[in-house]
């Protein structure tokens, strides 16, 4: 979403690309979830649908929920001010997120955050920068 408000100052192109994204990539990412599950329990002889479905009902809601933080200061704040708002979010659900998984698998939270603020920056990065490349 930042890589296409980077692109574009249309603000209902943003809002229908970033819905578009969350929905499709939800989609995508619950149900690789689950097929990789599933295919892992298959190979290890072990059925469990149940795992499977939840896991991919899991990451479909948790993707959902990561793609509005962004979204969200795009829907109410002008575009100027909401490309940063927006970027400012994502980092900071970044870090939230990488804590929270650090104390619930039981590693270094400060690490965690760490590691998962740096790969979801270079991501956010690279997609301000196609955006900018590439703006219509």
């Amino acid at each position: 979403m930042v890589g296409i408000s980077a692109g574009t100052g249309d603000k209902s192109i943003i809002i229908l690309a970033g819905v578009v994204t969350i929905m499709v990539e939800a989609l995508s990412m619950g149900s690789g979830q689950y097929l990789s599950l599933k295919s892992a329990n298959q190979y290890q002889k072990k059925p469990n649908q149940r795992e499977a479905i939840t896991s991919g009902i899991i990451m479909y809601l948790g993707y959902i929920i990561g793609g509005l933080v962004p979204l969200i200061p795009i829907i109410l704040l002008p575009v100027g001010t909401s490309s940063v708002a927006a970027v400012a979010a994502a980092l900071i659900g970044l870090l939230t997120l990488g804590y929270a998984k650090g104390k619930i698998v039981q590693v270094a939270p400060i690490k965690s955050a760490i590691e998962v603020f740096v790969i979801g920056g270079i991501a956010t990065l690279i997609g301000l920068f196609v955006g900018s490349l590439l703006g219509v």
